[in-house]
């Protein structure tokens, strides 16, 4: 465990360092579904949010390839059924996600009628930043849990940071 003093800007360095790694994943992940998306507007007649979803699930699935082998590859799980827990919570989490963020493009679609190019391009933009915060929070919650690793100190991952010792029982609350 880590001195008190420096347990702070370790604890945030980490998740910045999260943050980071999940960011750069999704920032490709988003290339590929606006990509995928336009390529499938352009390409047949497909209704916009049909084309969305599609878009959306090639985005999945090469985010979890992303996510498990480059931002949670610390957090590998060691056997089979681990694994297949991993990918269905991904999955579900990642369904609910194609919900929020395809639900923002029906809206604005076929409930104001925003259907040119430029407007169904932003719509995606915002729901898949909608989506985004919810996926954040709960892969990292949920799926790429860091329950079986040992940062490099031996201790667990999100052990709870005292930085100051216990108070004595004694009465006495000063610090030792």
């Amino acid at each position: 465990m880590s001195s008190g003093r420096h347990a702070l800007p370790s604890r945030f360095g980490k998740l910045y360092r999260e943050i980071a790694k999940f960011g750069m994943v999704g920032a490709s992940g988003f290339v590929v579904n606006l990509a995928v998306f336009n390529l499938i507007r352009t390409a047949t007649q497909w209704q916009t949010v049909r084309a969305s979803v599609l878009a959306t699930v090639v985005a999945i699935l090469s985010n979890y390839l992303g996510l498990r082998y480059f931002a949670y590859r610390n957090r590998d799980q060691e056997d089979r059924n681990s694994r297949r827990k991993e990918l269905t919570l991904f999955l579900l989490f990642s369904a609910i996600g194609l919900v929020i963020e395809n639900s923002v493009l029906y809206a604005t679609t076929y409930g104001f009628g925003w259907d040119s190019t430029l407007a169904t391009n932003v719509s995606k933009f915002l729901g898949i930043g909608i989506a985004t915060l919810f996926r954040f929070w709960s892969y990292r919650t949920w799926v790429f849990k860091a329950a079986g690793s040992r940062t490099p100190d031996g201790g667990l991952p999100d052990e709870p940071v005292v930085p100051y010792p216990e108070p004595a029982l004694s009465g006495s609350w000063e610090r030792t």
